[in-house]
This record gives C-alpha cells, structure tokens and sequence, in this order.
C-alpha cells in the first residue's frame, strides 16, 4: 500500500513540475515583452521630462545671455562717458 500512496502522492507534484516546465517559455516571453513595453514607457517618461527642463535651462542662458549683454553695453557706455568726462575736465 505504501508504493501505491506514494506514487499517488507524488503526482500531483509531477503535474505541477511538468505544467511549470511547459508554460516557462510563454511566462518568460511575456516577462521579456512587459519588461521592454515598461522600459521604452519609462524611457519616453524621461525624455518628456528632460526636455522640458533642458527648455528651461535654455531660457534661463538665454536670459543670462542678454543680461550679461545689457551689462556689457552699460559698461562700455560707462567708460566712454568716464573718458569724455576726464577730456572736458581737462580743457
């Protein structure tokens, strides 16, 4: 009796292992099928997101840019007025 119970309790186990053996390729064709569709998701995400801080860094230099121009120009204005200020002085 024990061959017999044995046997039947072990079938179960069996089945399990060999409906895991069968079904292994399909679980891991859809794993490698939701990984891809998560990372190309995943991807897009931070490419939207980098973008639109690229674009805010762009308009932060852009604004330094013409700051830093206005500057300059000041600082030229300035120092021509200085020189023709030291040339009236000395008339």
């Amino acid at each position: 009796m024990s061959d017999t119970s044995d046997s039947h309790d072990n079938k179960p186990t069996d089945l399990k292992a060999r409906i895991k053996q069968i079904t292994q390729p399909i679980v891991d064709s859809l794993d490698s099928r939701l990984s891809a569709q998560v990372d190309k998701r995943v991807d897009q995400r931070v490419d939207e997101v980098l973008k639109d801080r690229l674009a805010v860094i762009e308009r932060a230099i852009a604004d330094l840019d013409r700051t830093v121009h206005d500057l300059e120009g000041r600082v030229k204005q300035h120092g021509k007025d200085d020189k023709n200020d030291k040339d009236s002085d000395k008339k």
